[in-house]
């Protein structure tokens, strides 16, 4: 990971992940809200077709899932690396698990407004194997 501990933009960063991730394990969009910039774009090509949403679209198709917390699902978060590009643009690989689901996202943060927000989430999620 590019940046020390000790760098405020480093634990910045990590503590906007953090929310991201209990926004997705929680199915909570009120906390999405807060970690996604309102212009941010997701993506994803894994099923072999794009699939492009912006936040209004996004959103409520996490309103309607049913949240890992609720089903009991262990969480399986973790962020890979972190990187700047410059005191204002950070890129961040991750992973975490949404039922049958594990994902790989590459979250592109911009800092504007006072604060870290993810602009673009890529990703690409493989079927776990039943332990």
């Amino acid at each position: 990971m590019s940046g020390t501990h000790n760098d405020p933009r480093f634990a910045a960063v990590i503590d906007v992940l953090g929310r991201y991730f209990d926004g997705l394990y929680f199915s909570d969009t009120a906390i999405l809200r807060e970690v996604f910039h309102p212009k941010a774009h997701y993506a994803t090509a894994t099923e072999g077709e794009l699939l492009e949403l912006d936040m209004d679209r996004y959103f409520p198709i996490v309103d309607k899932r049913p949240s890992p917390a609720s089903r009991g699902e262990q969480r399986a978060d973790r962020i890979v690396s972190i990187e700047f590009a410059g005191p204002v643009t950070a890129f961040a690989k991750v992973q975490c698990a949404i039922g049958e689901k594990a994902f790989t996202d590459f979250l592109s943060l911009i800092f504007v407004d006072g604060r870290w927000q993810i602009i673009a989430k890529v990703f690409h999620y493989d079927i776990r194997q039943p332990a």
